[in-house]
């Protein structure tokens, strides 16, 4: 097996809501998941993981895996209690102390700027990211992690999952509390998104000029359901929508045409404002980052006639029955990760980095032996082997391979059943145990996998 390069980065990802807890601690501001009420199959976020005290714990844990690279959240309201205001000088002496703490132990700091949980006064006052305003807090925002972490952290990354403010998701995830809903808004929410995102990318470059910024998606890979032209078309139509008009602006091309007609056919012209525009032709991000978990099938019969591009997957998304799936009916595809990989950098010749990875189980821990998942093994395996064919038979400049949540974290709904980790963590939805972390006998796979740089997999 060969061997990847000596600098590949290997790691993991994380959200500071899925793992940080600490809810009302260290002069941390509310967030909108703050006041999410838990469920029958959901947690509520106030402890997550509890890595706010624990993640000396967790760090020793990725140098033994010999991870290198670490991608996490700030917490936009544990650094800016308000969103807008005065900063919080306890909350960015944290993310410091948590910063040295990585580079003391090798692992290269990430930072991801965005992960939805915007604070819950921008949220109340503005609706989130449909408001102009909460842009300019964000690009504030932003500017200060730049200056205060800028000289140690290369890695950046505004939003996590950018493409999502290009679908129906961005009214859960951007901060949006109230409203119809409308094609107009969400227009307006993934403008002021990838503008904040645009303003940021240029400061970092003239602030830190060796520093590098990413732009994300959660791609959406969409086969058609069959060899119909229409299928064919629609799948490329979303394709376009929801993730190459987003690349086409992370390598400095601006939006595309098709999108841009769409605004004007719809009369949104008045949200892009000129100045906007022409900065989107004169930035570009250094690499190109995504996370990855299943691709999908559409089938365009199911497509209601005059539903918008962004929302085809909401009716037309059917199950393809050359994949196996998990049980939360994910379907695993591991020459899809090789296709991704492969395109970005055939059409965009910017390095490329899958920055989330993985397979979300149900998995119980019986207080003894380690969780046997050869499952993951399996899964982790056939996407790492994916990757190693982009590189080496397709020629892919290709960053690293972070996992998603190798320590168990809560999943994106808060569902704590839902375990992506090569590290159990010891806690229920409703029941906080001891919040042990046992190592899975995926994590010795994981290791040997790492430590041989991809040759012993």
């Amino acid at each position: 097996m060969k061997r990847l390069p000596a600098n590949f980065l290997w790691g993991n990802s994380v959200s500071s809501m899925q793992t940080e807890g600490a809810w009302n601690e260290g002069g941390k501001g509310m967030s909108v998941y703050d006041i999410r009420e838990p469920r029958e199959f959901a947690s509520d976020w106030k402890v997550a993981t509890d890595s706010y005290h624990r993640y000396p714990e967790d760090f020793d844990l990725m140098k033994d895996l010999g991870m290198n690279c670490y991608r996490f959240q700030i917490a936009w309201s544990r650094v800016c209690p308000t969103g807008d205001g005065e900063f919080n000088d306890e909350g960015i002496a944290f993310y410091d102390r948590f910063i040295n703490a990585l580079i003391a132990r090798g692992i290269e700091p990430m930072i991801c700027l965005y992960h939805f949980d915007m604070p819950l006064a921008l949220a109340e006052t503005y609706n989130g990211f449909t408001d102009r305003r909460v842009m300019e807090a964000f690009i504030r925002y932003g500017q200060k992690m730049i200056d205060c972490f800028g000289d140690r952290v290369k890695w950046w990354l505004t939003f996590n999952e950018q493409n999502l403010y290009h679908m129906p998701d961005a009214f859960l995830i951007s901060g949006y509390m109230r409203g119809e809903r409308t094609l107009r808004e969400l227009y307006q929410i993934q403008h002021h998104v990838m503008m904040a995102h645009v303003h940021l990318t240029r400061y970092l470059h003239d602030a830190q000029p060796t520093a590098l910024m990413g732009g994300m998606l959660a791609h959406q890979l969409t086969y058609p359901a069959t060899c119909k032209p229409q299928d064919i078309f629609c799948a490329q139509q979303f394709d376009e929508f929801t993730n190459q008009n987003l690349l086409r602006v992370f390598a400095g091309e601006g939006y595309s045409p098709e999108v841009l007609a769409v605004v004007e056919r719809e009369g949104f012209t008045d949200i892009y404002q000129p100045a906007d525009l022409a900065l989107l032709t004169t930035t570009k991000c250094d690499y190109l980052a995504f996370s990855y978990y299943a691709s999908r099938t559409l089938d365009s019969d199911a497509i209601p006639a005059g539903t918008a591009v962004n929302d085809y997957l909401s009716y037309g998304m059917k199950d393809n029955p050359f994949l196996k799936a998990t049980e939360w009916n994910w379907q695993i595809d591991p020459l899809g990760f090789r296709t991704i990989i492969t395109r970005y950098y055939n059409d965009w010749r910017l390095p490329v980095f899958p920055i989330e990875n993985g397979i979300g189980v149900i998995e119980a821990w019986d207080g003894v032996n380690p969780v046997e998942d050869d499952y993951r093994i399996d899964y982790h395996r056939d996407h790492i082997n994916a990757m190693k064919a982009a590189i080496f038979e397709d020629g892919a400049e290709v960053i690293g391979y972070l996992g998603w949540g190798l320590i168990d974290i809560l999943s994106s709904q808060g569902d704590m059943r839902k375990r992506y980790g090569v590290v159990y963590v010891n806690r229920d939805n409703h029941d906080l145990k001891d919040l042990k972390r046992v190592p899975k006998k995926s994590y010795a796979w994981l290791k040997r996998a790492i430590h041989s740089n991809g040759e012993e997999m």
